[in-house]
């Protein structure tokens, strides 16, 4: 049986390397967690996937044990009608700040760098990011971030930086990724977009 180790690390990654063998077929694997919360992400993520999973705990070390529900995941994917396969929406994220919510700067840095890696980690990856006001500087300070927006663009993602916001906070040689452009392109963009999540 496959082991992983995902001790000190924060969710959502313990979910994303469950996630990659779940893809890559693997029918029973475990995964070692440190905290309460991985293991209520891991086990729904489970049952998400048509995996059982038994957890023990030693000494606060929790191995979650992923097992495969015989054919009924196979069947159920094979249920899948043929537009929901061909046809997946894409869509469009909306970047106006440079953290993820409200509240701690700190907090609000560390969640979006995580948001930008777990994006890099899914198949469905978003058609368009826009930048707008203070979101702007997310293309040029954040070594990490820029890594995960060059990996999606180099996927496909189409990357906007506003440039009348790059041109307010004087920054425009410093933006490492994207293409500086303008309101009515990236309304454009919205506008072509099935659906635009606002972070």
């Amino acid at each position: 049986m496959k082991k992983l180790d995902a001790v000190g690390k924060q969710c959502p990654i313990p979910v994303i390397m469950s996630k990659q063998e779940v893809r890559a077929g693997t029918e029973i694997f475990s995964i070692d967690v440190d905290n309460e919360y991985a293991v209520e992400n891991l086990k729904n993520y489970a049952e998400s996937a048509e995996y059982s999973a038994n957890v023990e705990d030693h000494d606060n070390i929790y191995t979650v044990t992923m097992s495969k529900n015989g054919s009924e995941a196979i069947t159920k994917t094979e249920e899948k009608t043929t537009e929901e396969v061909a046809a997946p929406e894409n869509y469009a994220i909306f970047v106006g700040n440079d953290i993820l919510g409200n509240g701690s700067q700190e907090l609000g840095t560390n969640l979006i760098r995580m948001f930008f890696f777990t994006l890099t980690q899914d198949e469905d990856i978003p058609k368009y990011i826009l930048f707008m006001n203070n979101g702007v500087k997310l293309a040029m300070q954040d070594e990490q971030i820029i890594e995960h927006l060059q990996e999606l663009e180099s996927r496909g993602t189409e990357i906007y930086i506003c440039g009348t916001c790059v041109n307010f906070y004087e920054i425009k040689n410093e933006i490492k990724v994207g293409k500086i452009s303008n309101m009515y392109e990236i309304v454009e963009k919205m506008k072509k977009a099935h659906k635009v999540i606002t972070l």
